[in-house]
């Protein structure tokens, strides 16, 4: 069986291609850059989506207003980690995505989602604020 080996800068410009796709929304272009057997788990939830149809459909019919800023994305071979923030309605949430390759596509994908919160007072003299 031919696998298809991508080396680091391959994958990475990938993800950059995937990534401009989902901020702009485009769930047809999204749609290509997955193995049709992925798997999107989402831990805080307890849920897993098999099938990229599955996943489209489930982003097709999200009720909420959704924009994505892309933080970070780093990586090496077939596991990826991109650093986020997902807007739901107005109401930004940090999110670390984490991505497996198989074949040069996404085969998993886990989604760890933390609510913004403010930062405790006693603390303030040695952290500064991220904007």
């Amino acid at each position: 069986m031919f696998r298809k080996i991508l080396d680091n800068q391959e994958i990475r410009a990938t993800l950059d291609r995937y990534w401009e796709a989902t901020v702009a929304l485009d769930l047809d272009k999204v749609d290509e850059f997955y193995q049709g057997d992925v798997v999107v788990e989402f831990p805080q939830s307890g849920e897993r989506i098999r099938g990229k149809h599955n996943i489209y459909e489930l982003r097709a019919h999200y009720p909420a207003k959704v924009t994505f800023r892309i933080l970070r994305v780093r990586g090496e071979g077939n596991l990826w980690i991109t650093e986020l923030v997902i807007t739901y309605d107005g109401r930004p949430v940090n999110v670390v995505g984490v991505m497996e390759f198989r074949d040069g596509k996404i085969a998993h994908e886990t989604h760890y989602y933390a609510d913004p919160f403010d930062p405790p007072e006693w603390r303030s003299q040695w952290v500064e604020i991220i904007q």
